[in-house]
């Protein structure tokens, strides 16, 4: 097995993988880009709407204040 240097994993007592710890020093940014691609793969199940619409929306919104 290949190790990263910077990365650790936590093991249950029967020796399986259950989670991985990385050096935020070394991995902060990648790190930082793999949440952003998570997030948006969650979003994806979130309902779209039209882009004009949701303009119209707020601008309605800034009138009435």
């Amino acid at each position: 097995m290949t190790t990263i240097k910077g990365v650790n994993y936590l093991t249950d007592n029967l020796g399986r993988k259950t989670a991985v710890v990385f050096d935020l020093k070394r991995y902060k940014e990648e790190l930082e880009d793999f949440i952003d691609i998570l997030e948006s793969k969650e979003r994806l199940k979130e309902p779209s709407r039209d882009f004009f619409e949701v303009v119209d929306e707020i601008l309605a919104q800034k009138d009435e204040v």
